[in-house]
């Protein structure tokens, strides 16, 4: 049988002959492979998947259902290994849409040493996306579909998403360069409104965290103050070691005065309370904790996040919303504005 990174170089030659047509003759698993492949509210799942799959078609041998060798029959294996060793060098040479680092870290995943039948619960988020994946091991274990197939299915899903994600940066580019009059500048409006566009377009929920950091790297000496390096967009607080989304910190030092966290939703009081929990695991003194949201904003939630100002020993929070946030900025900072798209435009183009 050939190596692990010999099967995954043809199982994506294979899915990029056929685009655009699937490569499981049953409706409803590649419906499943598509729902696993497109959760962006979790990455790991699609990482266990290929794991599994790949396994199986390194040594058929193996029990797909049983990437654990704590459990310890001759048809376990390690899917963290493979996971790991293989797939995390495939995905990134491809630049697939996945998390970096092994779905086995996960909470859902780490410390097991069951098999991963139908019927037995990961206890994991969505419960919806690990059905499916269980679903699926379950159809290769009882030789219902192919683990070549249905891997090369996978890959297959990874490859229109990533096409997409370009398309979408592509049209987020082209529209900053056919908006733009090098005789006229764009008004703050027009930039408003183009922002609006941009936001308003599926799968670009790291562009209000671009856009507080243009305005920071734009106004940076006006302020006196600089934003400190941005992290990976699948990157936790609590592995990165950051306050928030955005920290910003005077100019001539490393200390954080501001830190700003973005929501894609409504911010809630546990939203402010682990901001709280955050600081309090901290030795850093910061001045302001601002929440960005592209949603509606809670007058009850506003009330409670200015209420914190005396029992915090005087830290500001406060719920702006991403739109009003950079149209103050562009009006403030008025002749800053088209510089502002420059900056914009290159933290877009630099995003992995």
């Amino acid at each position: 049988m050939s190596e692990p990174q010999e099967i995954l170089e043809t199982i994506y030659r294979r899915a990029t002959t056929n685009i655009t047509w699937s490569f499981v003759d049953d409706n409803e698993m590649s419906q499943q492979v598509e729902y696993i492949a497109r959760n962006l509210k979790n990455r790991a799942g699609v990482r266990l998947l290929m794991s599994c799959l790949l396994a199986k078609i390194h040594k058929p041998e193996l029990d797909v259902r049983k990437p654990y060798t704590e459990i310890g029959s001759n048809d376990a294996f390690s899917g963290r290994t493979y996971d790991e060793q293989y797939i995390t060098p495939f995905i990134s040479k491809y630049d697939l849409p996945c998390n970096n680092t092994t779905a086995f870290l996960t909470p859902a995943l780490r410390n097991r040493n069951n098999t991963l039948t139908k019927d037995f619960n990961l206890v994991g988020r969505p419960p919806q996306l690990y059905r499916a994946i269980l679903n699926l091991l379950d159809d290769v274990y009882n030789d219902r579909v192919l683990p070549f197939d249905l891997l090369t299915e996978t890959v297959r899903w990874l490859i229109i998403l990533r096409n997409e994600r370009q398309q979408r940066l592509e049209s987020l580019i082209q529209t900053l360069n056919t908006t733009r009059d090098d005789t006229l500048l764009l008004s703050c409006e027009d930039i408003v409104n183009l922002i609006e566009k941009h936001l308003s377009l599926k799968g670009t929920s790291r562009l209000p965290v671009l856009i507080v950091a243009a305005a920071y790297k734009v106004a940076e000496k006006y302020l006196k103050e600089r934003i400190l390096s941005l992290h990976s967009h699948n990157a936790a607080d609590i592995q990165t070691g950051a306050l928030g989304d955005v920290e910003i910190t005077l100019i001539d030092n490393d200390e954080v005065i501001t830190c700003y966290e973005i929501k894609n939703k409504s911010v809630t009081n546990n939203d402010i309370d682990r901001a709280l929990q955050k600081l309090s695991l901290t030795n850093k003194k910061i001045d302001n904790y601002i929440f960005i949201t592209t949603e509606k904003i809670n007058p009850q939630v506003q009330e409670y996040a200015g209420s914190l100002y005396l029992n915090t020993g005087g830290i500001e929070f406060v719920i702006l919303d991403c739109i009003s946030f950079i149209r103050h900025f562009l009006h403030l900072f008025y002749r800053l504005r088209n510089n502002f798209l420059e900056v914009y435009q290159e933290l877009i183009l630099a995003e992995p």
